[in-house]
């Protein structure tokens, strides 16, 4: 997804009756996670050429496609 078409909405976790703030805050710190928070603020932190950006990607298809070959192999 591209960073100028997602849509920002608050990371809101309600704590649940009896639930331990140790508990919340995992809840929390995984929504942040999963939500992609921390990788965009990452990405956004410095700028990358568009070539940089298609030879990571390139990379990285290389990387899940070797996987997927050795995982197949076993």
């Amino acid at each position: 997804m591209d960073l100028k078409e997602r849509q920002f909405r608050p990371v809101e976790v309600t704590p649940r009756p009896g639930e331990d703030i140790e508990r919340l805050v995992k809840r929390f710190t995984r929504k942040v996670r999963d939500e992609g928070i921390l990788q965009e603020l990452y990405e956004r932190r410095s700028y990358r050429k568009p070539s940089e950006k298609r030879r990571a990607k390139i990379s990285r298809a290389r990387y899940v496609v070797q996987n997927a070959k050795l995982a197949n192999e076993s």
